[in-house]
């Protein structure tokens, strides 16, 4: 039976974390949020999952970069810097005992709100900041193992309907997306847009290995993925052909590889997409070597940060 893309393995130690609202930290059951709070009456704002990797946030300079770009395209204005939000992650995975293999949600929203509407400017508040930061490691796949994808009817749209590049708590088309691959007994949903071409899956970005040559979407209706960035850089960096371009599902479907990349889990082969193989090189080879690559650039980027 399929469970999604983020399986996990339970800790005990998640049920007595403290959560970080706005500066102040809260017991888990006593953390909250008004009602009249603009994420939960709108989904009105923005979110980072965040990676702490042998207590380094990884690639946290790009997570900010978006998520106060993300703020700006809102119209949300931020009361405090990206480097006093990055202490204060630091400081809430401290306060937690935190060190490795952990994943943060960072979530940030208008504010609250004087009455429930949607207008902007009956917001009373500067906007909620939420950490919440969990032990959390990725169940490993057995050899061989890969998740299953489902093509789904819900496309991603154009940027004149719902930006798909904002990294929004609107997450509607994709949880419709999610429930579809569920009920069709899959790990995750793969999405094509407007023209039919293959845009990404519903939470995680996807990719195939033709001839030795690394293909993904032209970008243009998903989100500039942090792990997805960072796998096409790593392919140029290493002489490997990647391409962000056009192609169908019959691409995919005859595809020697394919992978599904994303904050908590990195690389992940994916083994059948529409009841189809895509396992054809057992071994996931390319696969494989890009996931060491990867590896080997969060380390680098460790090596580089110094803000702590």
């Amino acid at each position: 039976m399929a469970k999604g893309t983020h399986q996990y393995i339970e800790d005990p130690r998640n049920a007595d974390i403290l959560i970080n609202i706005n500066g102040t930290l809260y017991p888990r059951d006593e953390a909250k949020i008004s009602v009249f709070d603009s994420g939960f009456i709108l989904g009105d704002g923005v979110w980072e999952g965040i990676r702490l990797h042998k207590g380094h946030l990884a690639f946290i300079h790009q997570h900010m970069r978006r998520l106060y770009d993300g703020c700006k395209a809102l119209d949300m204005h931020m009361d405090i810097s990206s480097d006093v939000l990055v202490q204060r992650i630091y400081d809430t995975c401290r306060q937690n005992k935190m060190h490795d293999a952990v994943h943060i949600r960072l979530m940030v929203t208008r504010g609250t709100k004087a009455t429930p509407y949607q207008d902007p400017r009956v917001t009373i508040t500067p906007p909620t900041i939420v950490i919440i930061a969990e032990h959390k490691k990725a169940l490993a796949l057995a050899p061989g193992e890969g998740v299953n994808l489902h093509t789904t009817h819900v496309r991603r749209g154009y940027p004149d309907v719902q930006d798909p590049k904002l990294n929004t708590h609107s997450k509607l088309n994709c949880i419709f997306a999610c429930i579809q691959a569920a009920k069709a007994q899959a790990d995750e949903a793969l999405m094509l847009d407007p023209h039919g071409f293959v845009a990404t899956c519903n939470s995680t970005h996807f990719f195939i290995v033709r001839d030795g040559e690394i293909w993904t979407s032209s970008g243009d209706f998903c989100l500039d993925g942090i792990t997805r960035r960072n796998v096409i850089n790593i392919c140029k960096q290493n002489n490997i052909t990647v391409y962000e371009k056009n192609f169908s599902l019959a691409d995919v479907y005859s595809a020697d590889e394919a992978f599904i990349t994303g904050t908590f889990a990195g690389l992940t082969p994916v083994k059948h997409v529409d009841g189809r193989s895509i396992d054809n090189r057992q071994d996931h080879s390319m696969t494989k070597h890009l996931e060491r690559l990867y590896v080997d650039l969060i380390e680098q980027d460790h090596k580089n940060d110094i803000v702590k």
